[in-house]
């Protein structure tokens, strides 16, 4: 009862004119920055520190949660529409939305985004209203044995059961984390695989690569079979609204994406990539058991409704880690975390009973910027749907100037331009030769955090290995990860006999 009365205090404050106002603004700013592949929630949140400064900082932190909360709700859009995802999050989303979107399904495709990222979004902010100190517990009890166990999980789930083809997933996932290798090391100092070049010293950037190989790689893939495709693009007309089908094939998509991606917000594992990326291939292998799979890799909707839950519930939750013990778990709520000490605040066990009135209008905010959000976005559905309209030379010409403009203004360096493009030419050989490139993103995006975890965890031992297994969370990973290599295996083996 106290935890009600508390969030009914949150709601008076919340819906105060002014910051209902800065909740709008918020939101729909967020929406536009996760439109814009390369700008990022944290890059905005960083310009508006200085600029709402002046505000009283309940209402400031509400127009940032909205900012943080539409990027996510944003970055799906061009996903879906143009196979360019808006922020990494979204890049599982664009693997089946954008073949929804070319079979004149984006409309759908759009609306199974939003209400999937509208129910997480709720669904997670209850969880972290009533059981915000349990999740707090199970943040502390993280380390980087557990941190590199579940990145072996998302590794060999990507690369390896997921895609249909064992050997080209791992190859392309060791592409990938070569490409994430590039750079000096943090830890020795060491020079790796930059070839002699002064601008590869700090890496290659993620936006760099999604772009490039989403973008640019599916823009290079399409002209190559340009003979063989319409000029324009036809998309059927109509309501936003989904048939009976496609929700009775969503709602258990967007509720196994919920719970994958509500543990993940609360571990500071970075980012919402992990379990994205999961939902997807266990959305994958269950449409496998139970007979269609075939529609994976052809656009089917239960790839975008898994991957969109499980991004915005880890976006919902990840305040827990933020809030409750001062640990950001993303760039985005490392900004947050800044302006929480440009206040004069330090975030904590003690931030709940000390600034109460601030969290709790916070936590408020998060449930109508939500609904703010279902409202500005599913009307639009149709209508941004209506881009591939467009005939097709000029939609992709206008593709490779939005991907250029974007990765440009990132760092302001023509030579992420440059690579931009040799990291498309790339992703278009990945397709020409049937490669998956979903292992090379998640090897590009987690190579540092195994790495470094790795790392740890072996000076955390003095060098023993019995570390990576001594935890009962390490443990039971790996068991899941074994248990779904071999089933996996016998399914295969099965569909062979099958065939024979």
């Amino acid at each position: 009862m106290e935890t009600l009365s508390l969030l009914g205090g949150g709601f008076a404050e919340a819906v105060t004119p002014l910051n209902l106002l800065l909740c709008l603004t918020g939101v729909i700013l967020g929406t536009v920055v996760g439109v814009l592949p390369g700008l990022g929630t944290a890059m905005a949140i960083a310009l508006l520190v200085p600029v709402t400064f002046q505000l009283d900082p309940t209402g400031a932190f509400i127009m940032f949660a909205g900012v943080y909360f539409g990027g996510q709700f944003g970055g799906a859009t061009t996903a879906i529409l143009l196979n360019t995802p808006g922020q990494s999050s979204s890049m599982a989303t664009a693997f089946e939305g954008f073949l929804m979107a070319k079979n004149r399904r984006a409309p759908q495709a759009l609306a199974t985004a939003v209400l999937g990222s509208f129910l997480a979004s709720i669904v997670a902010v209850t969880l972290v209203v009533f059981f915000s100190p349990l999740m707090v517990n199970l943040a502390v009890g993280f380390g980087p044995p557990e941190y590199f166990a579940l990145t072996v999980l998302a590794f060999l789930a990507t690369s390896a059961v997921v895609t249909g083809d064992m050997l080209r997933g791992l190859s392309s996932l060791g592409i990938g984390l070569a490409v994430a290798m590039v750079g000096i090391d943090e830890q020795s100092g060491a020079v790796r695989f930059t070839l002699g070049s002064t601008q590869l010293l700090d890496g290659i950037s993620v936006v760099v690569v999604t772009v490039g190989l989403l973008a640019i790689g599916e823009v290079l893939h399409v002209a190559s079979r340009s003979r063989r495709a319409p000029a324009t693009e036809t998309v059927a007309s109509g309501r936003p609204w989904l048939s009976r089908r496609d929700l009775s094939r969503s709602w258990r998509p967007w509720l196994r994406g919920t719970a994958l991606g509500i543990p993940f917000g609360v571990i500071p594992a970075g980012g919402a990539e992990i379990p994205t990326f999961l939902s997807y291939g266990t959305e994958k292998s269950l449409s496998r058991r139970r007979g269609g799979g075939d529609e994976f890799d052809r656009g089917a909707i239960e790839g975008v409704a898994g991957p969109e839950a499980a991004n915005n519930a880890t976006t919902a939750t990840s305040l827990v880690p933020l809030l409750g013990l001062g640990l950001p778990t993303s760039a985005t709520a490392a900004i947050m975390l800044g302006a929480f000490q440009q206040y004069g605040m330090r975030p904590g066990p003690l931030l709940f009973t000390q600034e109460s009135d601030l969290v709790w209008a916070l936590l408020a905010s998060l449930f109508i910027g939500s609904a703010m959000l279902l409202v500005l976005n599913l009307p639009f559905a149709p209508i941004w749907a209506k881009l591939l309209r467009i005939p097709r030379n000029y939609l992709y010409a206008g593709i490779v100037v939005f991907a250029t403009l974007g990765v440009y203004t990132t760092r302001s360096a023509v030579f992420d331009v440059l690579l931009l493009y040799v990291i498309g030419a790339l992703g278009f050989l990945l397709r020409r030769y049937g490669f998956p490139i979903a292992p090379v993103l998640i090897g590009v995006i987690l190579g540092p955090l195994a790495e470094t975890s790795l790392r740890r965890a072996m000076a955390m031992s003095q060098g023993d290995v019995g570390v990576l297994v001594d935890s009962p969370f390490a443990v039971a990973l790996y068991s899941v990860l074994v248990l779904a290599v071999v089933v996996s295996l016998v399914l295969r083996a099965r569909n062979r006999r099958r065939a024979a």
